[in-house]
């Protein structure tokens, strides 16, 4: 028997969302441990803590039947802002080259860039795919690793082997995910915009 769709509210103060706002709290915090005292333990606490608050909030915005719009835009602007802080904070401790810092933001940036043409069809996003979860997924388990790879012993040795495997599979997943996204908007472009708006 097929699952009844999950209806989206318009509430704002709901436990998912709540859960979403600590999480960005976490982006400052984050930058600051491993930037000014460099306590990468408290780092990788706060990195574990935002992943499974990821989980949990839509976990429970299903089981409480709590999903939302607003929840909807937090869940995703949360995982980019970490993947964001992430990068910059380990590329200005030279865990990772500059390169990979730029490629990540690049494409939201070039996603951001296709936003004009979704409202010319009444859309102001499309739902977040299979592939675009995967390359976040892959992404925020590579970071942790790289972080916990920047030292001195095997495990150190170990987790940087992963954290890199992670951070590759992660970039081009991440990049395919954004050229899947465009050809969807491309697609959703040659249908007239009268077609749309006839009422079904």
């Amino acid at each position: 028997m097929a699952e009844a769709p999950i209806e989206v509210s318009d509430r704002i103060l709901t436990l998912p969302n709540i859960l979403s706002i600590a999480r960005l709290f976490g982006v400052p915090l984050f930058l600051w441990l491993v930037l000014v005292p460099e306590w990468d333990g408290w780092a990788l606490v706060v990195l574990m803590v935002s992943g499974f608050t990821d989980w949990l909030d839509g976990k429970l915005a299903r089981t409480l039947n709590q999903a939302s719009k607003l929840g909807a835009i937090l869940d995703p602007v949360a995982d980019r802002l970490y993947i964001l802080a992430v990068v910059v904070g380990l590329a200005l401790r030279d865990i990772i080259p500059w390169w990979l810092a730029v490629l990540l933001p690049l494409r939201d940036v070039f996603l951001f860039s296709l936003v004009p043409f979704l409202r010319t069809r009444g859309y102001s996003a499309l739902p977040v795919h299979f592939l675009g979860k995967a390359a976040t997924a892959s992404l925020l388990y590579a970071f942790p690793l790289l972080l916990l790879g920047d030292g001195p012993g095997r495990l150190a040795t170990l987790a940087d082997v992963f954290g890199w495997a992670f951070a590759i599979w992660g970039t081009g997943l991440y990049w395919w995910a954004g050229f899947l996204y465009a050809y969807q908007v491309s697609q959703l472009l040659r249908i007239p915009r009268r077609v749309l708006d006839r009422p079904v």
